[in-house]
């Protein structure tokens, strides 16, 4: 892959954690859809260096929560710890080409360095001891540092935050190569960057003194830089940064609460950039509208009503579709139902409040019979209101128009002859037809159940 194939190419880069950090989560959507939006190249790249922590499991945490959320890669991940050759390849030619030195400082020199420079109230920073030894024995263990620019400033033109400058002084020569020979992590990320020809780099702005060291790498090795744009971080309802305390961080726990990938698409996009005042809309608007320019500089702060109003919203609009395949899945039904399932859909999907919540909606459909109450439903059938339900019962057999509008005047005429207001036996009717209740009235139970469920489910109880 080449930069002339494309304008633009984003990459999200996680360390492997055991899940998806719902931070993590955003910045991979703002690089998909800056992508998207300009007919780009979206790249996953597994940092997964630090080989304790990259296990398998972790590493698929990071796949399933990028696939759940639909933000598909458009080629094969790739692993940064396979690069490693290619990241000593790139010090070695550094150190002969003057612009990296071996470092033969051990621990206990470094922490005296760094407590001198605290007692004087000096920036803590290595002071460039062995930046101009002409040779280090071959027997001395040793570090490759970057030979940093000493003067003047580094700056940066950050698409989010603007003009960053910092003085070269404030900036120490940091390690590239660790004693073991294991490339640091700034090293690693300059060189995959520059290899996957990677236009914007978009990620929290925790990474802005990185980037100001990335960029100071990039200059020296003369490579062409990304452009940047650091986001503020989402914090929690109190304003502090998000934590395990704020609740759930990884987006497999707002899947198992019920959330659709497209409402939480919706939602992290609103939590910091912002098209107008437009709180509610679709994938598709959100790549359209799309533009880093957008981004705000202050933290955004997860709001769980908020991201639950989300979700109610496209559950409400959402693709019958893709709910019907949910529902099968999660109801452990055969495909043959979907007919049944998409029936009922239109109109349970009005009163859904989450995931969840549409499916325990679902579940009378497929019940076994005969029914079983539940406490509520059980003392909701009191003796008059049983007789009703029989006087209906015994009317309803005979009705042969069962479709909405006939059942509807069914129960007009059958009201009116027996002087009967609905709640004097919908209520009891409904939980006889579902065992548990449904925010649906009896008219639209009666007309998903069909007639011949509809009379055996009643007669089942009416008959104990």
């Amino acid at each position: 892959m080449t930069s002339s194939e494309t304008n633009i190419i984003t990459r999200f880069a996680p360390s492997p954690t055991g899940y998806l950090h719902i931070g993590g989560a955003r910045t991979a959507l703002f690089s998909w859809a800056f992508a998207r939006k300009h007919q780009g190249i979206f790249l996953l790249r597994i940092e997964d260096t630090d080989r304790e922590r990259s296990t398998d499991e972790a590493i698929q945490a990071i796949m399933d929560g990028m696939d759940w959320l639909g933000l598909t890669p458009d080629a094969p991940p790739v692993y940064q710890y396979q690069n490693i050759e290619r990241h000593r390849e790139i010090v070695n030619q550094m150190l002969s080409t003057g612009l990296a030195y071996k470092c033969t400082c051990t621990k206990e020199a470094l922490d005296e360095m760094r407590e001198k420079a605290k007692a004087d109230g000096k920036p803590i920073r290595y002071d460039g001891t062995c930046r101009n030894k002409e040779s280090v024995a071959d027997d001395l263990p040793f570090t490759v540092r970057f030979k940093a620019p000493l003067e003047g400033a580094t700056t940066l033109e950050d698409l989010v935050q603007g003009h960053v400058n910092v003085d070269n002084n404030q900036l120490d020569d940091l390690i590239l190569l660790r004693s073991d020979g294991t490339p640091t992590y700034n090293l690693s990320v300059v060189v995959d960057d520059h290899d996957m020809n990677i236009t914007h780099v978009i990620r929290g702005d925790d990474h802005l003194t990185n980037a100001l060291r990335q960029s100071q790498i990039f200059d020296a090795l003369s490579w062409p830089r990304p452009a940047y744009a650091h986001i503020p971080l989402i914090h929690g309802p109190d304003g502090a940064k998000l934590s395990k305390r704020h609740g759930a961080l990884g987006v497999d726990a707002y899947k198992e609460m019920g959330f659709l990938p497209e409402a939480m698409r919706n939602y992290l996009a609103r939590l910091g950039w912002s098209h107008g005042d437009d709180e509610l809309f679709s994938t598709a608007d959100l790549i359209n509208w799309f533009d880093i320019a957008a981004i705000g500089k202050s933290p955004a702060r997860l709001d769980m009503e908020k991201m639950q109003a989300t979700n109610i919203h496209h559950i409400q609009q959402g693709d019958e579709d893709v709910l019907a395949e949910i529902a099968i899945e999660q109801l452990s039904l055969s495909t043959e139902n979907k007919d049944k399932l998409m029936s009922a859909l239109p109109i349970i999907k009005k009163t859904a409040k989450s995931l969840d919540n549409l499916i325990d909606n679902l579940r009378f459909l497929f019940v076994t019979r005969p029914v079983q109450l539940n406490d509520k439903a059980i003392q909701s059938l009191t003796e008059e209101k049983m007789a009703n339900v029989r006087k209906a019962f015994a009317a309803l057999e005979n009705l042969e128009t069962w479709d909405e509008e006939g059942i509807a005047d069914f129960f007009s005429q059958f009201m009116e002859d027996n002087e009967l207001k609905l709640g004097q036996f919908g209520p009891a009717m409904r939980n006889m037809l579902t065992g548990t209740g449904s925010p649906l009235g009896v008219y639209d139970l009666l007309r998903l159940l069909g007639k011949e469920e509809s009379l055996a489910r009643l007669k089942d109880i009416l008959s104990n």
